[in-house]
């Protein structure tokens, strides 16, 4: 939200801002920017729909980027469910407090990963204290002040690629909003599985993003196939057409992700497969190699215009 519609917002309203929430906001954004100054590329993976690994995607960029001896950051903002550190085997781990900002730890490559569980017990759910039980408007307002918050806090330091696990939301509008806390953001990877049910929330998360003038980089198809962890060979999980979405709605496909046994369970067991010569990984080794082209072109239409 802008501050400018935030002022008009409150224009409105019969009672006066002794809070100052314009202010706070005002200077949680400043602090944002100053944060992301000394980082290059930004971008944010989303989806709008939950279960289609997001999350694993998010993790397997970031490494198919380091693996080309890229500096990379990974900001895990889903407050309720965070599971990059366990992804990259970094649980138990806690950002170093300076008087400059919280030092993210480092991960497998040299990723340095900022996420809500570096504050949390293990098991220990977020719990909002206040007004939500009287309106549920609290308890969104609440997040998204905790979330510019927490990404104004954060030292990144020299970083040539920052990606944001957005998270899916209970509506398609959530993670494109929370996209806009990034300044100078890049572009958006949407994430989906070739499933009918996904495609519809993913094309309202999309339009959604784009109203907002993020610019949407193209789609990740993951758990296009199913690959068996003992002959390799891959089979199809879902009848959707990713494909056809991709060309309704003028955006590339970026590459398609099987779903892989020895992946996931890599992952799950906190021990990253992180070797490139994986089927897999070649893959979004491939995607991340789109990506890149797709940010030089954006950079050299800017420089013409």
């Amino acid at each position: 939200m802008a501050i400018q519609d935030l002022k008009d917002i409150l224009g409105k309203l019969k009672y006066t801002d002794d809070a100052k929430v314009v202010q706070q906001v005002t200077e949680q954004l400043k602090a944002v920017k100053r944060r992301m100054a000394s980082v290059r590329r930004k971008l944010v993976v989303m989806s709008g729909k939950g279960g289609v690994g997001k999350s694993m995607t998010t993790v397997n960029l970031a490494l198919a980027f380091a693996r080309q001896g890229h500096k990379v950051g990974v900001l895990d903002v889903d407050l309720n469910g965070p599971c990059v550190p366990q992804m990259l085997g970094m649980r138990g781990q806690r950002f170093t407090i300076t008087p400059d900002g919280a030092i993210p730890p480092v991960g497998p490559l040299g990723i340095k990963v900022g996420s809500m569980d570096f504050f949390l017990d293990e098991l220990a759910p977020v719990r909002w204290k206040g007004p939500m039980d009287l309106s549920p408007v609290w308890l969104g307002l609440m997040e998204m002040n905790v979330i510019r918050e927490f990404i104004a806090d954060i030292v990144w330091g020299d970083v040539d690629y920052l990606l944001t696990d957005l998270p899916p939301g209970a509506a398609a509008d959530k993670p494109p909003v929370i996209a806009g806390f990034i300044p100078d953001l890049d572009g958006a990877i949407v994430v989906t599985t070739p499933s009918e049910v996904a495609s519809d929330v993913v094309r309202k998360s999309i339009a959604y993003a784009r109203d907002l003038d993020i610019n949407v980089l193209g789609v990740v198809e993951n758990m296009s196939m199913y690959r068996c962890p003992q002959c390799g060979t891959e089979s199809a999980l879902f009848e959707g057409d990713t494909e056809a979405m991709c060309q309704a709605l003028g955006l590339p496909l970026l590459g398609r992700i099987p779903f892989d046994r020895t992946l996931a369970k890599s992952f799950d067991k906190g021990a990253p497969l992180i070797e490139g010569d994986y089927p897999t990984l070649k893959r979004f080794d491939e995607i991340v190699t789109r990506i890149q082209t797709l940010l030089d072109y954006k950079k050299i239409m800017a420089r013409n215009l």
